[in-house]
């Protein structure tokens, strides 16, 4: 699968923060139930990586790293068995690294020059982080201009509320969001709920 298969998958991509191991499959669970199946674990704790692995056991999720900063992180996250990788932004080292790898890879872009640096790698898909905070969609709209071919996934700031007027540019393909994953120890029903919601919104 490549990244623009990835994103195109469901309309939001949760970002998930997993403190103990002992949650990562019930939330997956619960997230897949609910049509949600590309899951961005964040290598924000040191949780995240035992939690990747467990994840890659249930059924019908496609589960990468997210904060994936460097290429000895892109390397522990692979080692993990990530589907994919997502970075908050985008370094020469860091790109090099996941393209000789050859897995998709989702940096994150803030302005021309970051998109730019993605391109001269062959990169056409990022991420738009931190999505609000950098202008919100009229950033993204005159980012988007000048690079017909780029598609992207604002991250950062999005909500169930902002996230449709997101979706309905064009080339926004997907968002990532935190909220339908909380914190902590999951509710099933709850996150299923959230994440039926997320599906709707094509």
């Amino acid at each position: 699968m490549n990244i623009d298969a990835i994103m195109r998958t469901a309309p939001v991509i949760p970002v998930i923060v997993i403190d103990d191991v002992a949650h990562a499959v019930p939330l997956a669970e619960a997230l897949v139930a609910g049509g949600l199946r590309v899951l961005e674990v964040t290598l924000r704790t040191p949780a995240a990586l035992p939690a990747i692995r467990a994840m890659k056991q249930v059924e019908g999720a496609i589960v990468g790293a997210g904060t994936v900063t460097n290429p000895r992180e892109l390397d522990a996250a692979l080692e993990a068995g990530s589907e994919f990788i997502v970075s908050p932004g985008l370094t020469e080292n860091l790109g090099k690294a996941a393209v000789a790898a050859g897995v998709p890879f989702l940096p994150g872009i803030a302005n021309a020059g970051d998109i730019m640096r993605g391109m001269d790698l062959g990169l056409d898909r990022f991420k738009f982080f931190p999505a609000m905070a950098a202008g919100g969609l009229p950033a993204l709209k005159a980012l988007a201009a000048p690079f017909g071919q780029c598609r992207f996934c604002p991250t950062g700031g999005i909500s169930l509320d902002n996230a449709p007027e997101w979706l309905a540019f064009d080339p926004v393909l997907c968002v990532g969001g935190s909220w339908v994953s909380p914190k902590g120890a999951p509710d099933k029903a709850m996150v299923e709920r959230l994440a039926k919601e997320a599906f709707g919104l094509r």
